[in-house]
């Protein structure tokens, strides 16, 4: 079987899917993470779904799930501490878009991180993104780690609905502390 045959499996298997199920409201931020790569979104949707026959079922958290399965290609967890691949994250996010965050700065400089910490670097990040139609977001992590992803400024509303209805703590990139 190949790509497109899973693709197609996963795409009739969702045909199924409950309108108002947890399943249905993953399959549409996905969609909203990946602005105009449905392909993506489909493989990342039959990730999840096996990641959820996998997963033990009193302890499943959709957005614990949707983070590994996006995770550096739609979205990004990284330590807490670890600001260079905070940058490297988001930079990598960006690059899916041909876009690229002016840091104010060379974040391969070894000094670059002496005065700045991840909030500066989120903010920074949220305004470079808004000026080209993007809007970062970061939603809370377990452990000491920033979480996040980017959509379409003009998809915010629909993303906090579904974040809401999913138990997803989203904040603006500009907001977080």
């Amino acid at each position: 079987m190949n790509s497109s045959d899973d693709d197609y499996d996963a795409e009739r298997e969702f045909d199924d899917v409950d309108e108002d199920s947890v399943e249905a409201k993953v399959w549409q931020l996905l969609l909203l993470i990946n602005p105009g790569d449905e392909e993506t979104a489909l493989q990342q949707f039959a990730d999840y779904r096996e990641a959820i026959e996998d997963a033990d079922e009193d302890g499943i958290e959709p957005v614990e799930l949707i983070g590994r399965v996006i995770d550096w290609r739609s979205g990004f967890m990284v330590d807490a501490h670890d600001l260079r691949s905070l940058v490297q994250a988001i930079d990598e996010l960006c690059s899916r878009w041909n876009l690229a965050v002016d840091w104010n700065g060379d974040p391969d400089d070894d000094g670059f991180f002496d005065e700045l910490d991840a909030a500066e670097l989120f903010s920074m990040a949220y305004d470079r993104l808004a000026e080209s139609g993007y809007t970062l977001w970061a939603w809370e992590a377990d452990g000491d780690r920033y979480a996040g992803w980017m959509t379409l400024t003009r998809d915010g509303e629909p993303l906090r609905e579904l974040a809401t209805a999913l138990g997803i703590n989203l904040r603006l990139g500009s907001e977080v502390s």
